[in-house]
């Protein structure tokens, strides 16, 4: 089957040759046609000693594929008293994600992930080599969570959809305070939080605007209205928050991003809809690297694309499918301080995490190279 090869230099230091077959699901009868719908079906990257990378050689690998999260057995590890009570008592019960949405990783390496299907947070706890479940009971219980982020102290915020509040617990999972008066918030999904300011950015779909609070609950200002221009938003959903303060936000039914900053004052925004590179189908996911990359995922291209700051389309990633690396109806995403990107992959059950192989990477390799 023949290939092709396009290339082209989106940006210094991105010069891609980007090679796909004609024949990924279908023969298409010209290069337009199969430009436009390599984007949706988006072919997989290549296994490269035994890694999965994007983009294809010969260029350099800027993505790799690290694995997956989705039960209790990938964060709690086998010991000989767990042996032996599994052996005489029998299997323990695994709890694992149904329908993850969004994903938040804290400075200690916590895995927080709200999982709508569930109704439920499942915390995957690095530090303690434990699994947690929050919202089950009491005052915190939860019912539709939707974005979760955290502070220092260990405070944990999580949007509920259903009970058109933010739900606040601290660092031990106890219920501190419920945020949004009664008739405020109508459906929560996207939060985010800049510590420094005490400002917690939350994303309301159903009324098209952010609310500010402080971590307190006392709402402090708002951010746009429902409508087409600059400052105005259509069905938001997510949000993230770059090292400098600037927000980022998913105007997913205007199927743009755009960006402000601290007070809520407009950047810019770029994005379009449509089927072809760096335009939109079904965004959800955003976030941005420590280079200031910015990362949207689109559920219905099942990947995820990386621009540049001026919105200029770098590269693109993964596919639908259920393989490794693969995605079906991704939908948040968050991105650590080490460049790992994690993604909830609603379809499959999992969160698909992925390292951007940046300068950072490079160097901390580099580190541990030179320690060994």
């Amino acid at each position: 089957m023949a290939a092709v090869v396009l290339r082209f230099k989106l940006q210094e230091g991105f010069n891609y040759n980007i090679i796909q077959k004609m024949y990924c699901g279908g023969f298409y009868k010209n290069l337009i046609t199969a430009i436009s719908l390599l984007l949706i079906s988006g072919c997989a990257g290549i296994k490269a000693e035994g890694e999965l990378v994007w983009p294809l050689p010969p260029d350099e690998p800027r993505v790799r594929y690290i694995g997956t999260l989705s039960t209790s057995r990938d964060i709690e590890k086998e010991s000989i008293g767990k042996t032996l009570k599994t052996a005489v008592l029998g299997a323990d019960v695994i709890e694992g994600l149904r329908k993850p949405y969004g994903i938040h990783v804290d400075k200690e390496g916590r895995v927080y992930v709200a999982d709508t299907g569930l109704g439920k947070v499942l915390i995957f706890d690095y530090v303690a080599n434990k699994f947690v479940i929050l919202g089950n009971e009491g005052s915190g219980v939860l019912t539709k969570p939707a974005g979760i982020t955290t502070d220092s102290a260990g405070r944990i915020f999580v949007t509920d959809t259903m009970q058109n509040r933010v739900v606040v617990y601290d660092k031990d999972t106890n219920f501190l305070l419920g945020i949004g008066k009664k008739g405020e918030l109508e459906q929560p999904v996207g939060i985010a939080l800049n510590e420094r300011l005490d400002r917690l950015y939350v994303v309301d779909t159903k009324i098209h605007k952010i609310f500010v609070f402080n971590a307190k609950g006392d709402k402090l200002f708002e951010i746009g209205q429902r409508g087409t221009n600059d400052n105005e938003f259509n069905y938001p959903t997510n949000i993230f928050i770059d090292k400098e303060g600037r927000l980022y936000v998913m105007d997913s039914m205007n199927f743009r991003v755009q960006i402000f900053d601290a007070e809520g004052k407009f950047i810019k925004k770029f994005g379009e809809v449509g089927t072809g590179y760096g335009q939109f189908s079904k965004p959800k996911g955003i976030a941005v690297d420590s280079e200031g990359h910015i990362y949207v995922v689109d559920s219905a291209f099942n990947n995820i694309q990386i621009f540049d700051a001026e919105g200029k389309l770098l590269l693109y990633f993964s596919n639908m499918g259920t393989k490794r690396g693969e995605l079906w109806l991704p939908a948040g995403m968050y991105i650590d301080e080490n460049d790992k990107i994690y993604v909830a992959d609603q379809y499959n059950r999992r969160v698909n995490i992925y390292q951007y192989m940046g300068e950072k990477y490079k160097a901390q390799a580099q580190q541990k190279a030179l320690k060994n």
